[in-house]
């Protein structure tokens, strides 16, 4: 490989976010302690900005393949690379005001891991080798540790930072475990020629080892996404992490597992064909179809699970952690639903959209929980007592993004879970569609608790709120999000389905 040969072009986004982590290490180790880092976050938001435009500039492009046919460049990748980047931008927003208050000693540091979680992030979403898709795992993995515990005088923080790293290293060996069944059965770690090979292993009585390596490869990579049984960690690590990080992993982490999920399950194992019916081709029984009972049974307990416990939680952040697991069961569903290659794309691209609807409401939800949680020098539900009356407009943006997590009409999250649903009664896993409705009823109870708070409970004080202008963009921005995407939905679907091509994932392309 001759890197003078390289199409450096098609790394821009990659590389425009690895420059500026660079520079901004070198500027903070340059610049006084008593410099204002804030500048960073500026800095960091231009250079993303920068990122969008070469990844948008990359939709719609022929597959390519670089460094060794270990790197893609191809539609799939670039959606989730513009859900991580708009996701981290906003995200850069709340982090410079949350910090100017929050006084973390070492804010330059939070400004740099930020940015190198985010380019694991993109390295995962165009992996097209194991071995490079877990150098970005890792990468995103490491800089999250250090994020969550970056609040070194604060036991909580170092408690979540510890927890987190035991149970991402125990995933971690599990998804390795299952990778090295699927090696063992192919020898190689390239995926398109994972796909080719393991076919073959399945047809000549390996068939138990194929099974064992999805399994493995789907409890390992459920963590990512706080999914069972892997979801445990969640409370404790969203509680204990400063809230912006809390965000970025509720959101920009969890959108990075379900790339990898989907990239590696439909990739290598959808070709695999347990029976092929000559009479009727249509009729072709195939792997991926049939393990996916695994990945419905994955979805049903993570809704339940998720919903049923945070109930019981009186912590802001602890409750919406249980409501990000309960919602990854959610968007599992079209995956676990899938039963034939020609509804995947649609399905893929429901699962995308909701991603996207997903990362709005939640950073909406995050931004108003920092202001308040700020405010009132507490994480406790009660913080949100007569939030109205202190703060009418943040009230009713507070409102409908918890309405919006709750899936009901006029919401872009009514529409996201309603084309999940649809694609579930569609294939007739009417089951699944069933447990889907009760737990989203059953999220209405916590939902609509801090609801109540906000209205119909006597705050601490009467004193008016105030927001930061930054913050309050934020807020605009979500809110607006949610909104139009409710009304107008097929703006963003219609995006979504011009520039993701299933086959992309199929596709050898060729070596730049």
């Amino acid at each position: 490989m001759n890197l003078l040969e390289l199409n450096w072009g098609l790394l821009a986004p990659e590389l425009t976010i690895i420059i500026l982590a660079a520079v901004i290490t070198i500027a903070d180790l340059v610049m006084s302690d008593k410099g204002d880092r804030k500048i960073f976050g500026w800095v960091s938001i231009v250079g993303i900005v920068i990122a969008i435009y070469f990844t948008l500039q990359q939709l719609g492009s022929p597959v390519e393949y670089l460094l060794e046919n270990s790197y893609r460049v191809d539609s799939f990748g670039s959606l989730f690379k513009l859900i991580f980047l708009v996701g981290t931008g906003i995200v850069f927003i709340m982090s410079i005001n949350y910090i100017d208050k929050e006084e973390i000693p070492h804010d330059g540091e939070f400004y740099y891991l930020l940015l190198t979680a985010l380019v694991g992030a993109m390295i995962m979403a165009s992996s097209a080798d194991i071995i490079t898709l877990y150098i970005g795992l890792e990468l995103l993995s490491f800089s999250s540790y250090i994020m969550v515990g970056i609040r070194k005088k604060n036991l909580k923080s170092n408690e979540a930072a510890f927890k987190y790293i035991i149970t991402g290293l125990i995933s971690s060996t599990v998804f390795l475990y299952g990778v090295s069944f699927i090696y063992g059965l192919t020898g190689s770690t390239n995926l398109l020629v994972i796909s080719e090979r393991l076919p073959e292993a399945f047809t000549n009585g390996f068939d138990f080892y194929v099974y064992l390596g999805f399994f493995m490869i789907l409890v390992g990579l459920s963590y990512k996404i706080a999914a069972v049984p892997s979801y445990m960690w969640a409370p404790d690590v969203y509680e204990g992490a400063p809230t912006p990080v809390t965000a970025f992993l509720a959101v920009i982490s969890k959108a990075a597992g379900f790339a990898i999920i989907i990239r590696i399950l439909v990739t290598i194992f959808v070709p695999i064909v347990t029976e092929y019916n000559f009479a009727d081709p249509s009729q072709t029984e195939f792997f991926f179809f049939e393990a996916t009972t695994y990945l419905a049974i994955i979805a049903a307990l993570t809704m339940i699970i998720g919903n049923t416990m945070a109930i019981f939680q009186s912590n802001a952040k602890r409750l919406l952690a249980l409501s990000s697991v309960a919602h990854a069961g959610y968007i599992l569903i079209p995956l676990a639903s899938m039963k034939s290659p020609l509804t995947m794309s649609i399905d893929i691209s429901n699962m995308i959209f909701y991603l996207v609807v997903y990362l709005i409401m939640n950073l909406g939800v995050f931004t108003v929980v920092t202001i308040v949680n700020r405010d009132a020098d507490t994480e406790d539900i009660t913080s949100f007592r007569g939030l109205y009356h202190r703060n009418p407009l943040l009230g009713v943006a507070m409102s409908f993004f918890l309405i919006s997590l709750a899936g009901l009409p006029v919401s872009a999250g009514f529409i996201a879970k309603f084309n999940i649903f649809v694609s579930a009664i569609t294939v007739k896993s009417y089951w699944l569609a069933g447990i889907m409705v009760v737990t989203s009823v059953i999220s209405y109870f916590y939902y609509f608790n801090i609801i109540r708070q906000m209205y119909m409970r006597p705050g601490r004080t009467e004193a008016k709120l105030r927001v930061s202008n930054s913050l309050q963009f934020v807020i605009l921005l979500a809110f607006l999000g949610v909104l139009l995407l409710g009304i107008f939905p097929n703006t963003l679907l219609d995006f979504i389905y011009q520039n993701f091509n299933l086959a992309d994932l199929f596709t050898v392309g060729f070596q730049r």
